[in-house]
């Protein structure tokens, strides 16, 4: 038996790609300890899995008012970089360093302090990218959120024109990362010889990129010890299976059009779901809305709309005519796993790189929150369902991603490790 620390930080999209990878290293029989936010504590430990708490908590995505802050389009993640991140840098590495004292490997999702501790204490350590935009990439051109139009309009330049772009803005980013060099610096590291700390802390033995070769492929200019392993699915919230009155709605009609913005941008929702039932209503459609926060459910639903604070997304998806969510890495994935066109509604962070992914893809339309209403969802929606090329490109898809085992490749690489 090994035992290996994963760390992450986020939203449940950003840490289920890590329980599965978890919960089947424990089914090979090794030690499997999730260190991450208080928050998760008991999420984490009733799913079977070892628990250490690493700051910052992840408590602020239960606040709308914070949450609208750091859902900020273009700032938002400079915002919860340097408001979250690194006010608390010192007390990450200090509760992470605890953490690995005796482990075998560390499986780290956000680097800043993992790569601190792994220089440090020099354990064999994995870091991962379970999001494309996070790679960076000048060959395979995101959209960023300081600029995600200019990006998706020039991309046509190609990289030759990016690649010197992505590297003064890169330069451009270590003063946001002068906290990370003075910690450095305190605990006797030699100079990173990276260009920027935020976009280039990669593990020198193994990265994992932990999403389909569908949404992006190994690029040149990623680290050579790169592997696409295809998304690790984790769905099991709470045992898998729908709710009763959810079957049976299911059972009495027509596939409905399931509406969703997963578990962090549902707190501050909006509009989004009230608009959406009115939408279903214009288009004579059945909808599920699946609404975590009860402030955001409607008083008022129409004939043929449910509204659930909880559904397994495995089942629901392929039972829907078609699905409306954020753009999340998590729900994106299954979304192209149940084979169902989709509009996606991206509010920030990787929202928009992942919606415009999958347009590309043939599966979707992308609408923008500020134009979310009930007449230019119910419009979308109408394309989306009439044009039957999305359901072909969403059945071709699904197809494909049915050779990929994102769980049983990223593991057998974390045993070659070990």
């Amino acid at each position: 038996m090994s035992r290996v620390v994963i760390t992450t930080f986020g939203s449940l999209g950003d840490l289920h790609p890590y329980l599965a990878i978890g919960l089947e290293l424990t089914r090979r029989g090794h030690e499997a300890i999730v260190a991450t936010a208080e928050c998760y504590r008991d999420y984490v430990v009733s799913r079977g899995l070892g628990f250490r708490a690493v700051r910052p908590d992840c408590d602020w995505l239960n606040d709308p008012e914070r949450l609208r802050r750091f859902m900020h389009l273009r700032f938002g993640l400079i915002r919860l970089v340097r408001e979250l991140v690194f006010p608390v840098l010192r007390e990450s590495y200090d509760d992470l360093l605890d953490v690995v004292d005796g482990a075998d490997l560390l499986v780290s999702q956000a680097p800043l302090a993992a790569r601190l501790v792994a220089e440090k204490t020099g354990i064999k350590w994995a870091s991962t990218i379970h999001i494309p935009l996070f790679f960076f990439s000048a060959c395979d051109q995101p959209l960023l959120p300081l600029a995600p139009l200019a990006c998706r309009n020039l991309r046509f330049l190609g990289p030759s024109v990016w690649r010197p772009m992505f590297q003064i803005s890169k330069r451009a980013t270590r003063v946001i990362a002068r906290p990370w060099y003075a910690l450095r610096g305190e605990l006797g590291l030699p100079r990173a010889s990276g260009i920027n700390c935020l976009g280039d802390s990669h593990s020198p033995t193994l990265v994992l990129a932990l999403f389909s070769k569908l949404l992006s492929e190994k690029q040149p200019d990623w680290p050579d010890q790169s592997l696409v392993t295809g998304f690790p699915f984790y769905d099991g919230g709470r045992g898998g299976a729908l709710p009763a009155d959810l079957a049976g709605f299911l059972e009495s009609g027509p596939p409905p059009i399931v509406f969703t913005l997963g578990t962090a941008v549902s707190t501050a929702a909006g509009t989004f779901f009230q608009s959406s039932a009115a939408a279903a209503r214009r288009l004579g459609r059945r909808a599920v809305l699946v609404v975590t926060q009860p402030r955001n459910r409607p008083t008022e639903l129409p004939d043929g709309v449910m509204a659930v604070d909880y559904a397994p997304f495995t089942e629901l998806f392929a039972r829907a005519a078609a699905i409306v969510h954020h753009g999340g890495i998590g729900t994106t994935g299954l979304a192209m796993r149940a084979g169902r066109p989709t509009l996606v509604v991206p509010h920030s962070w990787d929202q928009p790189d992942n919606a415009d992914r999958v347009r590309r893809l043939g599966v979707a339309r992308v609408l923008s929150p500020r134009q979310y209403t009930p007449d230019r969802a119910a419009h979308e929606l109408s394309k989306l369902l009439e044009d039957e090329s999305y359901s072909a490109h969403a059945h071709r898809v699904a197809d494909q991603m049915r050779h990929e085992d994102g769980v049983t490749t990223a593991c057998d690489e974390l045993e070659k490790l070990l």
